[in-house]
C-alpha cells in the first residue's frame, strides 16, 4: 500500500544559505567559470576544425534569426554574427597559421561569452519569498472557490494544494542526501504545468531547497515572466539553437552548476510526452554531464556525490492532450493519418483547466523514486552506493584507467550514460502509480483494438465513435484480468497502484470513468444511458491509454471474452462505416 507524505519543516530554512542563493550571488564568477569549462571542451581540436565549427555555427544561427526570430532575441544579434563572419574569413585567409589559430580562438571565447551568459540564470530572495507566497495564495483561493463550485468562496481557507498533492516515495532518502553531494531531479513530463508543480510540492510538502530549472527562451518573450524567471533560479534553453558550440555551453553550464552543488532538474525525455506514455528513450546529452561532473568531483578530490532522483508525475487528464496525441500522431502515422485541428491555449482556457483540476477534487500525484548514483546504484541514506546485494561500493574504481588512474574517458563515460538512462526508463515504470482513469483507458482501448483487429491503429481512430459501446460485464472481466496482471507487477516493484486497485473491479471502473478526461469537452470514456461505456473520442481514449504501454498487459487479454462472432459482426460493420466516410 502506498504511503502519503505529509508536509515536512524545510532542511535550510534560511534560504540565504541555499546553494542556488550562493551561487548566483556571483553570478559573474559562474558565467567565467562556464565559458572556461566549455573552451576546454574544445581544446586539442585543430585551427581548421574550430574554423569549420565557428563557420557552421554562423550559418545556423543566420537561418535561425531568418527563419525563428522571437520577441526575446537580442537587438545586436544580426550585428555581432555579422562581425564574426567578417573576422573569421579575412583573418583566417590572410594571416598566418599562428595569427589565424589566435583570432579562432579569440572568436570562439566570444561567442562561448555571448552564450554563457545567456543560458546562466540567476536567484533572487525577495522575488522567491513573494512568489512563494502569491503561488500559494493564489492556488489555495482557486482551490476553495473550485471546490464550492463559487467563486464567492475565493477567500475561503478549508482547503490547501498542500493537500491536494500527494506525494509519495523515498522523500526522506532524498531529504538526506542534500549535504552529501547535488541531488539531480530527472522527473516524467506531461503538461506545461509540471515545473510549476513540481517545484511547489519540493517547498512547501518535501521541504527542500529550491532546484536549478531549464526554463526554454520562448517562455521569456513576455515582460512578467522573463522578470521572475530571471530570478527564480530558470537557467534558459533555446532550442532553436542547435550549433556544437552552443550545445557544449549548455552541456558545461549544466555540468559546473553541479560540480558547485547547485541541485537541478531537468526533464531528461527532452519534451513533454506526445503519446501520453512513460519516456523510454531519453536524451543523453544533459544525462551525460551528471556522469562527466562526478568524474571532475572525484578527480578534484571531492567526496561530495552526484544523486540521480527520478520523478513521475500523474494527472487524471492533461490540459495539452488533444494536441499532444495530434502531433504525435502526424509524426509517425505521416500520410496514414489525417491531422484534425490543432487546439488553441488562451488565458481562459488554461483558467478553465486549473478550474476543473481544482473543482473535481482530482489529486496531483507525484512519486519519488529511489536515489540512485551516476552509474544507476541505488544508495541509501547516507549517500553509500550499493551493489545489487545491498553491500556498500566506491565508484572512483569505475572512473579510472587500466593503470589505476583516474582519467577522463568519453567513450566509458558514454557507456556509463547509457546505462544510467537505461536504469532510469525503469525506474519510471516502477515508479509510476497507475490512476483508476489510466486503468479504464488501457482496457476500453484494448477491446476496441481486438475488436478492429483488422485494422491498424490510424483505421482504428478514424472510426465513427458512435457505434462503439462496451457492456458491463465485459468491461469487468477483461478489467479484471488486467487488473491482476498489474497486481502480479506491483509485488515484482515493476509499477505502483493507487488505492483504487484494492477496492474491487467495479469500484475501481467506476471511479476510472468519473474521472476519465473530465476536462475535455468530448470524453475518452462515459456511461450511456444504458448503462454501457462509451467513447467520444478515440485519440484522447488512445492518448490515456497509453501511459500502460509497455507494461505487456495485452498478452494477458484473452479474445475469448470478447464474443468473436459478435466481434466480427462489429468489425465488419465499422469496415463498411469506414469506407462509407473516405
Amino acid at each position: 500500500m502506498l504511503n502519503r507524505h505529509k508536509p515536512q519543516e524545510h532542511i535550510i530554512p534560511e534560504i540565504e544559505k541555499w546553494p542556488i542563493c550562493k551561487i548566483y550571488q556571483d553570478r559573474d564568477g559562474f558565467v567565467k567559470d562556464i565559458e572556461a569549462f566549455t573552451m576546454e571542451r574544445f581544446e586539442g581540436k585543430s585551427n581548421d576544425e574550430i574554423n569549420n565549427i565557428i563557420a557552421r555555427s554562423i550559418y545556423l544561427e543566420r537561418i535561425r534569426m531568418k527563419e525563428e526570430p522571437w520577441k526575446v532575441d537580442p537587438q545586436d544579434e544580426k550585428v555581432f554574427w555579422n562581425w564574426v563572419k567578417k573576422n573569421l574569413v579575412t583573418k583566417s585567409l590572410d594571416k598566418d597559421a599562428k595569427e589565424s589559430s589566435k583570432n579562432n580562438k579569440q572568436l570562439l571565447e566570444k561567442i562561448i561569452h555571448r552564450y554563457a551568459d545567456e543560458v546562466a540564470g540567476g536567484f533572487k530572495v525577495k522575488t522567491y519569498l513573494f512568489a512563494r507566497k502569491f503561488l500559494t495564495a493564489f492556488f489555495n483561493r482557486i482551490l476553495n472557490s473550485a471546490a464550492g463550485r463559487n467563486f464567492r468562496r475565493f477567500w475561503g481557507s478549508k482547503y490547501r494544494l498542500q493537500e491536494r498533492l500527494r506525494v509519495y516515495g523515498e522523500t526522506d532518502t532524498l531529504r538526506s542526501l542534500f549535504d552529501k553531494g547535488t541531488v539531480v531531479l530527472v522527473p516524467t513530463h506531461f503538461s506545461n504545468i509540471d515545473s510549476i508543480l513540481i517545484g511547489y510540492a519540493l517547498d512547501s510538502v518535501v521541504g527542500v531547497p529550491a532546484f536549478s530549472y531549464g526554463a526554454g527562451l520562448n517562455l521569456y518573450n513576455t515582460g512578467y515572466t522573463a522578470y521572475f524567471m530571471n530570478r527564480l533560479g530558470a537557467y534558459r534553453i533555446d532550442r532553436r539553437k542547435k550549433n556544437a558550440i552552443y550545445l557544449e555551453t549548455l552541456k558545461g553550464m549544466s555540468n559546473i552548476s553541479i560540480q558547485k552543488g547547485l541541485n537541478s532538474l531537468f526533464f531528461p525525455g527532452g519534451t513533454r510526452s506526445r503519446s501520453g506514455a512513460l519516456e523510454t528513450r531519453l536524451k543523453r546529452g544533459m544525462l551525460g554531464t551528471t556522469v562527466e561532473a562526478q568524474r571532475n568531483m572525484i578527480q578534484d578530490g571531492k567526496k561530495e556525490k552526484v544523486f540521480i532522483v527520478p520523478l513521475v508525475m500523474s494527472y487524471h487528464f492533461v490540459l495539452e492532450a488533444q494536441s499532444l496525441i495530434e502531433q504525435h500522431l502526424k509524426k509517425t502515422g505521416e500520410e496514414q493519418y489525417i491531422s484534425g485541428k490543432d487546439e488553441s491555449y488562451s488565458v481562459r482556457k488554461i483558467t478553465s483547466f486549473i478550474w476543473q483540476l481544482f473543482s473535481s477534487r482530482s489529486d496531483i500525484t507525484l512519486s519519488f523514486g529511489k536515489p540512485m548514483d551516476v552509474l544507476g546504484n541505488f544508495v541509501n541514506e547516507n549517500g553509500d552506493s550499493l551493489d545489487a546485494k545491498g553491500n556498500i561500493i566506491d565508484i572512483e574504481g569505475y572512473f579510472m584507467d587500466k593503470a589505476g588512474k583516474l582519467s577522463r574517458n568519453r567513450q566509458r563515460e558514454a557507456q556509463y550514460t547509457s546505462f544510467l538512462a537505461d536504469k532510469i526508463v525503469k525506474r519510471f515504470h516502477s515508479e509510476n502509480i497507475v490512476l483508476s482513469s489510466h486503468f479504464v483507458a488501457y482496457v476500453a482501448f484494448e477491446i476496441l483494438r481486438k475488436q478492429n483487429s483488422r485494422l491498424d491503429l490510424y483505421g482504428i481512430l478514424r472510426l465513427p465513435t458512435d457505434e462503439f459501446s462496451i457492456s458491463p460485464a465485459l468491461f469487468n472481466e477483461v478489467g479484471n484480468t488486467v487488473r491482476e496482471r498489474l497486481i502480479e507487477l506491483e509485488k515484482q516493484d515493476k509499477v505502483k497502484l493507487c488505492g483504487k486497485f484494492h477496492e474491487g473491479i467495479e469500484a475501481l471502473i467506476k471511479d476510472g470513468i468519473k474521472n476519465s478526461g473530465m476536462y475535455h469537452s468530448k470524453k475518452p470514456l462515459k456511461y450511456n444511458k444504458d448503462g454501457n461505456v462509451i467513447s467520444q473520442d478515440f485519440k484522447l481514449l488512445y492518448f490515456y491509454h497509453n501511459r500502460l504501454e509497455n507494461y505487456g498487459l495485452d498478452a494477458h487479454i484473452s479474445n475469448n471474452p470478447l464474443d468473436s462472432e459478435k466481434a466480427e459482426e462489429i468489425h465488419d460493420l465499422h469496415i463498411s462505416l469506414y469506407l462509407r466516410e473516405d
